[in-house]
């Protein structure tokens, strides 16, 4: 049975890797990236056309609307399901995708604490009249590992966190268990890594090619299908900056640098949260060829270490 999970930052290649490794190993792709479940957001994410999927089925896109609330406990009920019914088959199963709380929720047995609706909309207000920094930092105080995972613009994950914190009276990420407790310990994880210089540039050249695919026209259509009525969709990089550009608060050439910039920082966000899973196996950047036949050879050994 073959579970292969592919993560790390942005911009990396993870998901031409995932293709290969399907069409390969004649499986599956389920997306663990939390904004490729919306439909429509396109562009932004970095979603891969029917074309570049290579007639590989890809599952947990597009099951959104920008409207819904994504949820990590409906995703890893969700992603699960997927993963079992895929491996009972024989299928060989390839999660990839670059938020990292969405693999371990796969992965670990993490323990998503019930939502008191009072204490919820008491951070929510607090949120509103203090604003995004200083909720961060609020944040940041109680939980840095939290506040290092959680962008401070997605505004909903901060007051959840804070929400938790609150109920149980513990960091949010205590309940992240260590390396060790896998629900799938056949899982082999691999992580793509490349020189800081180089991953800049590609984020900046991605976000220069994703203007020049009208990432500012997707933005303003999903704008008139309810973009700005739920919290995570609009948080999205990219999508919040052109916002605040269609609403006048900045100029598009100062929204596309802003993208640029907290992409960057959201880049270097994953590599920590990643960094502390020692389970995966970091594969320095090459060919997506070269890649594959890393993997494969790694997932046949009998020992795993860094290649």
């Amino acid at each position: 049975m073959t579970l292969i999970v592919i993560g790390g930052a942005t911009a990396t290649g993870k998901s031409d890797l995932a293709v290969a490794l399907a069409k390969e190993l004649k499986g599956h792709v389920i997306n663990a990236d939390s904004m490729q479940l919306y439909k429509g957001m396109d562009i932004g994410t970095a979603k891969l056309s029917m074309a570049e999927r290579q007639g590989v089925p890809h599952h947990l896109i597009d099951v959104l609307s920008v409207r819904q609330e994504a949820s990590v406990a409906q995703y890893q009920v969700d992603a699960r399901n997927l993963i079992d019914q895929l491996l009972e088959q024989g299928i060989p199963a390839i999660v990839v995708g670059g938020t990292g709380l969405y693999i371990k929720a796969i992965l670990d047995d993490l323990n998503f604490p019930d939502t008191d609706p009072e204490v919820r909309e008491k951070i929510a207000k607090e949120a509103e009249e203090l604003g995004a920094d200083v909720m961060h930092q609020k944040l940041a105080d109680l939980d840095p590992a939290a506040a290092a995972a959680i962008p401070k613009e997605n505004i909903r994950r901060v007051v959840r966190a804070l929400e938790v914190i609150a109920l149980t009276g513990q960091p949010y990420t205590a309940n992240l268990p260590r390396a060790g407790s896998s629900k799938y310990p056949q899982a082999k994880q691999f992580g793509l890594v490349m020189e800081r210089e180089t991953l800049q540039e590609r984020i900046d050249l991605r976000v220069e090619k994703m203007w020049e695919q009208g990432l500012v026209r997707e933005v303003r259509d999903l704008m008139s299908e309810g973009l700005l009525e739920a919290r995570t969709a609009q948080a999205a990089l990219g999508y919040a900056q052109i916002i605040k550009f269609a609403q006048g608060e900045l100029s598009e050439e100062e929204a596309k640098e802003e993208t640029k910039r907290a992409t960057r920082q959201y880049a270097r966000r994953q590599e920590t949260w990643f960094s502390r899973d020692e389970r995966i196996t970091w594969l320095k950047k090459a060919p997506t060829q070269e890649l594959m036949e890393r993997v494969l050879l790694s997932t046949n050994a009998s020992n795993i270490g860094n290649i």
